[in-house]
């Protein structure tokens, strides 16, 4: 490495007037001395006219950081990551800039991701966006919240699809197989409602893609601890840039998100048996004819089938519906068509809803769970 010792501007890359090379000695320079490497990075100053800040930007071919954070540019084998990090940090940081505002006028789970690099200016442009909302504001102040409205500026809308469709799709899915037993076997049916019901937030929660805000896993940490913390909320999500997941990662994502599922299913389907057995033993104390005809639910089998159910059936038709089909397909395609965007997703999550309805009860006959009852 060599130092050059005097200061030579060139009209090509500094776009500056010539300055005098003969200044005195003890005066100070106008610029500090070049480092000169054998791949000469070089310092040019930028003026936006339009604009009263100046930008600088560092170039240069062996990957040295220019010191301010900003990415120096090209980089050597290995250093992918860490030049995306700067990249990443480069564009949030203008973002910011371009805005008005500063690192300490956002939270700090967000000004942490843009100090080490972690998310790309779109994502600060989106959080913007969504902060003009009063809804969203507020909801942006839980963490679980804004990873995922950060990921997906629809999430609360698919959120309402899933819940508002759950009760209509999910009784004509139930009336689809029962027919003529629909009436009565009721109380089977209102089982299934209500277990799917409580379940169908979780169902667009936990599957969901998200943008981690989450503070570093803690050096004690166990091997256990530090896979899962890497692993992404949706095995099929698109990694932001400056973020890579590998195949063990997104297989990981899928047996979490199951473990999470079976918990939430086996709850959902013990409370709503609960209720329902309550409701069957009320009616046979005032209807003592129909004593024979209508049985207890099972409660403790019923609970863990629909655990087990939620953990495979589900979890698999709800990563594969956010990370491909939203994701990947939809969302690339129709990003400036936001309201085409929301219909089709109602269509394709209705559509997704009342197929779960038809496979849990042919999954629920299967295992002998529930019986048809046949018609006198």
């Amino acid at each position: 490495m060599s130092i050059a010792a005097s200061f030579t501007p060139s009209t090509r890359s500094v776009g500056l007037p010539k300055l005098n090379s003969h200044r005195p000695s003890h005066s100070s320079p106008l610029f500090t001395i070049a480092l000169r490497t054998t791949t000469t990075p070089i310092l040019t100053w930028k003026t936006n006219h339009g604009r009263k800040r100046p930008v600088l930007a560092f170039s240069g071919g062996d990957g040295i950081n220019g010191g301010n954070g900003i990415n120096s540019g090209g980089g050597g084998g290995g250093g992918g990551g860490g030049d995306s990090g700067d990249r990443n940090k480069a564009e949030a940081i203008l973002a910011l800039a371009n805005i008005g505002r500063s690192l300490d006028s956002i939270p700090k789970d967000l000004a942490a991701a843009i100090e080490t690099g972690r998310i790309p200016g779109s994502i600060v442009l989106r959080y913007f966006e969504l902060e003009k909302s009063p809804l969203f504001r507020w909801l942006l102040q839980f963490g679980g919240f804004k990873e995922r409205l950060l990921a997906d500026d629809l999430f609360l809308a698919k959120v309402g699809i899933e819940c508002g469709v759950g009760i209509f799709t999910k009784t004509a899915a139930e009336y689809e197989r029962r027919r003529e037993n629909f009436f009565k076997e009721l109380e089977i049916v209102f089982a299934d409602v209500v277990m799917a019901i409580v379940a169908d937030f979780m169902l667009v929660w936990l599957p969901a893609p998200t943008v981690s805000l989450r503070p570093p896993v803690a050096l004690n940490a166990g091997l256990l601890a530090r896979f899962f913390y890497n692993c992404p909320d949706n095995a099929f999500q698109v990694a932001l840039a400056g973020t890579s997941y590998s195949l063990l990662h997104r297989i990981g994502a899928i047996v979490r998100n199951g473990s999470k599922l079976f918990v939430v299913g086996t709850a959902s389907s013990l409370v709503g048996t609960v209720v329902t057995n309550a409701l069957i033993n009320a009616r046979k104390a005032v209807d003592k004819s129909s004593a024979d005809e209508v049985e207890n639910v099972p409660i403790l089998s019923t609970s863990v089938a629909y655990g087990v159910y939620m953990a495979v059936s589900s979890n698999l038709r709800y990563q594969v519906l956010a990370g491909v089909i939203e994701q990947r397909i939809l969302e690339p395609l129709l990003h400036q068509h936001k309201l085409m965007l929301s219909a089709i997703c109602f269509a394709v999550r209705t559509g997704n809803t009342f197929l779960g309805s038809l496979l849990w009860v042919d999954y629920a006959r299967w295992i002998g769970i529930q019986k048809a009852q046949e018609l006198e």
